[in-house]
């Protein structure tokens, strides 16, 4: 586990609320998503303080995350809704094709590695599952040169403010795309629903 990404997340536990809030209606369009498919085993990476879980209808749900504050809050206010470990999703303890579906919110653009993480979902997705992938995503308009420019502080808030889906070769590689639903301004926000062959 990268330390200093458990450190971070720690230290800003605290105002984890604020963020999801801004998060919830995106957050809110994933969850009906995930829950329109059958019943399966999932494995959402990076359930924060898992003020979401209670959104989840059905499934098996097992939740990870590198910040054990973060976990102790989700355990606090999710006691039986979900198992959840303290684990980072570059190096999943999991064996291969465990789960039915994986769900990544907003987590892609913080992760060290990206393609060291899809590289790990695609190992524990069974074959003809799916992934529900919401982060952002740099759109090839007027608003890239925004996310350029804040790269800087973004560094700083240890997340990849320029962020192009196209850099990630994994992806392309290991999963099919079905579906992209959009969010905000020139659809800046994405939620991408890839399947395992």
């Amino acid at each position: 586990m990268n330390d200093s990404i458990a450190r971070f997340y720690n230290r800003i536990s605290i105002i984890y609320p604020l963020i999801n809030l801004f998060l919830l209606r995106q957050r809110v369009h994933l969850l009906e998503e995930v829950n329109s498919y059958p019943t399966g085993k999932l494995l959402e990476i990076g359930v924060g303080d898992g003020n979401h879980l209670r959104l989840y209808k059905k499934h098996q749900i097992i939740g990870i995350d590198v910040s054990e504050l973060m976990l102790k809050r989700a355990r606090k206010s999710n006691p039986e809704k979900a198992e959840l470990y303290c684990m980072n999703g570059e190096a999943l303890a999991f064996a291969d094709a465990s789960f039915d579906y994986i769900v990544l919110s907003h987590v892609l653009a913080v992760t060290i590695d990206p393609d060291k993480l899809l590289q790990e979902i695609g190992r524990v997705l069974k074959p003809g599952g799916t992934l529900f992938l919401l982060n952002h995503f740099t759109p090839e308009t007027w608003l890239s040169w925004m996310d350029k420019a804040f790269q800087p502080v973004a560094k700083l808030l240890r997340f990849r403010s320029y962020f192009l889906p196209a850099q990630l070769g994994t992806l392309a590689a290991a999963f099919t795309l079905e579906k992209i639903r959009g969010f905000g301004l020139h659809d800046y926000f994405q939620l991408r629903i890839y399947s395992k062959p």
